[in-house]
């Protein structure tokens, strides 16, 4: 049962996920606020609040702060290795060759937050807490709200020196916002509603292994939450939304780590981070040296690929393994 439960949740996020690319495509075109923003703040929330559901399960009734923090982190390098897989399905050219520049702007705040939760895991017998909160997720929500704001701004100021250009480029003249925000809503809220379940399956699934909740968490949850943020990503690079699909992926780390913060205030014991094991460090600065190699690609806009995948992939993928080797043997 738990595998047909599985397939039926998976078959929910794929038909919804495709929906959902297409409008949230619709919605930046037609409000004008860009593909690279509402794939950092739109998409990027709606895909991850299965992280948000099994953080604040995992700290209130199930009591295991380990699996909420590896879901977090480890959902992060899953994200960056999305952004590498990407680039198989985007042919023929790399997929950062035809990303917009904005997305830098995403990533470098993605880096800041995780290079934070990684000092503050390191450093946290020496941080006293605000009552049971640590002074962490007070800064987690500060920056969160700090590169909404400055992403936007940045958005409506490429827009505006191109407008031009994005007139002459528009692709759902045909569909109003009403139909693009209602449409919008229903596919979330289908993917949201499938994507809850999936942690607990993931979970079920996983719990045969014997493995530690650290692996488990980093690996098993962060792959089954991960999932709607795969078929969004994967169904915007095909319809040629590839500024929406980037943004997806930078925003939900940011998003992320957010949700550690809101995390933290569930977890009624104290400072989540003095909870935990010190194993998620591997996968926080996997995420920041996988990130890293991103904003490199993104930068230098290479316009071949080595055999189907361009060297920026190559290099994420390489980290993903070492960090799933380095988890195993530390579990």
């Amino acid at each position: 049962m738990i595998y047909l439960a599985f397939i039926i949740c998976t078959s929910v996020i794929v038909y919804s996920g495709i929906r959902l690319s297409k409008y949230g495509d619709v919605i930046a075109e037609k409000t004008g606020l860009g593909r690279t923003w509402i794939g950092v703040v739109l998409m990027a929330s709606v895909t991850s609040l299965p992280e948000l559901a099994t953080g604040i399960g995992s700290v209130t009734y199930a009591m295991v702060p380990d699996i909420a923090m590896g879901d977090i982190v480890g959902s992060c390098v899953f994200n960056m290795l999305i952004f590498a897989l990407l680039d198989m399905v985007h042919k023929p050219v790399p997929l950062s060759a035809r990303a917009h520049h904005g997305h830098i702007l995403s990533a470098g705040f993605g880096i800041a937050l995780l290079s934070i939760v990684a000092i503050s895991i390191f450093l946290r017998d020496s941080i006293y807490p605000l009552g049971w909160i640590g002074v962490y997720s007070l800064l987690f929500m500060a920056i969160y709200f700090i590169a909404m704001r400055l992403v936007y701004f940045y958005e409506k100021r490429q827009i505006s020196a191109f407008v031009k250009e994005i007139a002459a480029g528009l692709k759902y003249e045909g569909v109003s916002i009403k139909t693009a925000v209602t449409n919008y809503v229903i596919n979330a809220l289908a993917v949201i509603l499938a994507a809850v379940f999936l942690p607990k399956i993931g979970e079920g699934i996983a719990e045969a292994t014997g493995l530690g909740q650290s692996f488990v968490g980093n690996v098993f949850i962060a792959l089954s939450t991960s999932l709607p943020e795969v078929v969004v990503s994967v169904s915007a690079v095909k319809i040629g939304a590839v500024d929406l699909a980037i943004g997806n992926i930078f925003g939900s780390n940011i998003f992320n780590i957010f949700i550690l913060a809101i995390d933290d205030i569930f977890f009624l014991k104290g400072p989540i981070l003095s909870f935990i094991s010190h194993n998620h460090l591997i996968s926080a600065l996997s995420a920041i040296l996988m990130t890293a190699i991103a904003i490199i690609g993104l930068t230098y806009k290479k316009k071949k690929k080595q055999l189907f995948l361009a060297w920026d992939s190559i290099g994420i993928i390489a980290v993903y393994v070492i960090n799933l080797i380095l988890l195993y043997y530390m579990r």
